[in-house]
């Protein structure tokens, strides 16, 4: 069940077997961290499983040198918050990874590639018979590229334990779990530095010029500032000091446009942004300055801003200062084809601009779009883009990404093996990710996996033969459903719950198939009353059994099975 994951080990004659581990121990530090001991007791419990041989767990003054028999597992004080090591010998293994989270990824790294575990699911570990495992000798070193991970699914918030295992460093303070990354969402954050409600009336000035009249809209975090008066600046600045102060565990700031197109168009705000081509160039410059006043108070923090709508195209000639990030947002994109496919015209242009960040700033951060947000539970066909979208990000400095989705709810179209798709490739960018995704829909489908498989290679290649390209908010149309195509869908759906050897494969089965139903709501075409009244009740029924609480990103489940009684 290769993944595309490749470790530096190779089996021979020094591989550890569990006949010989019989007698051996699991040893951490007597003044362990949290994060480390339960990352020693998250080996001892999934090694058992796997093993059936229970380690018995204990502590030591030194737990920095080898011994014979024994599982060590330290925090290294010279590696990285996140980085790993692991190292097999004849006689003893050494999992060590840096403080908070390293240590326990360490450990979830070792157990999902050299026992073959896999954390599928909230309530699905596939745990293979490794009573005769051989454990190969060798030596690896891992640093994950990006160091802001989300994939923003509710299973991931609703189970923090998952998502540590899953290697999401964005949802939990959990001490155990090694809390979450410093690094903070980039977002919008005009209204939080220089407040309306505070300035607005006695300075009018220090806002968005726009037609003539300064914006008093508050609207999307509004209004915009003019970010070329220097008391704006200066405010601003010394409000985001004060905040860093007031929370020192910080790693970034947002200093970004508010969610409008209302930005200053004032004589210099103007001049500026027609010298470099963009109103970037005045929001870049804006930035810069404030960057370099924080850097004098908090040295070691980044400010981060958004390029984003009217600000995505860099300028000519203003570029980040060191300590700025630069977080691009995909919205405009095509969801089927790789942001970096040629041939898709979609694309292009925030392909350009990324590429162009990406010379220029070597603290890229990446907004991403993963699922409908206009039908969460409708067939959205973009499993075949994600990997190379991940790598296409890497390779143009980014150092965060938020892949955006279904993060209302613990049931929409494959929300489960997205989930895991992208939470790997995050992890680890260069894995096959179309073997990923196969090896999950084969572990958690078993013995339905071929239709569901079948699925989903006639989605996306009905997609690709209808020559359309679907964004974040797609029609049934825009993702290639009409009457046949629907009904195709859900034809491969029941094949899949014929398929199901049991009730467990069934109810997984059960909860995918809830895009099929939708499918055939929205697009079946001229469906016979009482047929219709059937797809209708079963939908309904199999979004409460499995927990749909919203069907698209502002739409409550409840609001919408109401439409439906209607119809």
């Amino acid at each position: 069940m290769s993944t595309g994951k490749t470790l530096m080990f190779s089996h021979g004659a020094g591989d550890v077997t569990i006949s010989s581990m019989r007698n051996w121990r699991i040893i951490i530090s007597n003044d362990a961290a949290v994060s480390e001991r339960y990352a020693a007791e998250e080996f001892q419990k999934w090694f058992n499983q796997a093993t059936s041989l229970t380690l018995p767990l204990e502590t030591a003054q030194e737990n920095t040198s080898y011994n014979e028999g024994q599982v060590n597992i330290s925090v290294s004080s010279t590696m990285g918050d996140e980085e790993i090591h692991i190292t097999v010998e004849n006689n003893q293994i050494q999992i060590s990874g840096g403080l908070p989270r390293g240590v326990l990824y360490a450990v979830h790294q070792f157990l999902e590639e050299l026992v073959g575990i896999r954390f599928l699911t909230a309530d699905h570990t596939y745990i293979p018979d490794a009573s005769e495992l051989k454990i190969p000798c060798g030596n690896y070193t891992y640093t994950p590229p990006f160091s802001f991970r989300w994939s923003y699914y509710r299973e991931n918030s609703n189970a923090p334990e998952f998502a540590a295992k899953r290697k999401v460093n964005t949802v939990t303070d959990a001490e155990n779990l090694g809390g979450k990354t410093g690094q903070q969402l980039i977002n919008h954050s005009f209204h939080v530095l220089v407040p309306y409600g505070t300035y607005g009336e006695s300075h009018p000035e220090y806002y968005a010029l726009v037609d003539g009249k300064r914006d008093t809209n508050t609207h999307g975090g509004g209004p915009q500032l003019c970010v070329t008066n220097p008391e704006v600046i200066e405010i601003a600045a010394a409000t985001a000091i004060q905040s860093l102060t007031d929370n020192p565990h910080v790693a970034n700031i947002s200093v970004s446009q508010a969610d409008t197109a209302a930005y200053c168009r004032c004589e210099r705000c103007e001049a500026l942004n027609e010298a470099e081509g963009t109103p970037m160039g005045s929001q870049l410059t804006f930035v810069n300055a404030v960057a370099e006043r924080i850097e004098k108070a908090h040295p070691n923090v980044k400010v981060g801003t958004l390029a984003y709508w009217y600000t995505r195209k860099p300028p000519k000639t203003v570029q980040p200062r060191h300590n700025v990030q630069i977080q691009l947002c995909s919205i405009e994109c095509c969801t089927l084809h790789a942001i970096d496919n040629p041939d898709c015209e979609q694309n292009q242009a925030f392909c350009a601009d990324t590429n162009a960040w990406g010379k220029i700033c070597n603290d890229i951060w990446i907004w991403n779009y993963n699922t409908n947000f206009r039908s969460y539970d409708l067939p959205f066909p973009n499993l075949r883009s994600i990997g190379p979208n991940v790598r296409y990000f890497l390779r143009n400095n980014a150092k965060g990404v938020f892949m955006q989705a279904n993060g209302n709810g613990l049931t929409g179209e494959f929300s489960d093996l997205r989930n895991y798709l992208i939470s790997c490739l995050l992890w680890n960018p260069h894995l096959d990710d179309q073997a990923v995704l196969t090896e999950f829909v084969e572990l958690h489908y078993e013995s339905a996996a071929p239709a569901i498989l079948a699925y989903i290679n006639f989605l996306h290649e009905n997609v690709e033969e209808r020559n359309l390209h679907p964004r974040c908010f797609p029609s049934p149309e825009d993702v290639g459903l009409d009457a046949e195509s629907a009904q195709r869908v859900f034809d491969y759906f029941q094949e899949a719950l014929a398929l199901a050897a049991n009730s467990e494969i069934q109810a997984r089965v059960e909860k995918a198939s809830i895009s099929a139903y939708k499918a055939m709501l929205v697009a079946g075409g001229e469906i016979q009353p009482q047929r219709r009244r059937v797809l209708i009740a079963e939908y309904i029924a199999l979004c409460k059994r499995y927990g749909l609480t919203h069907t698209a990103e502002h739409q409550a489940a409840e609001d919408y099975f109401e439409e439906l009684h209607k119809q």
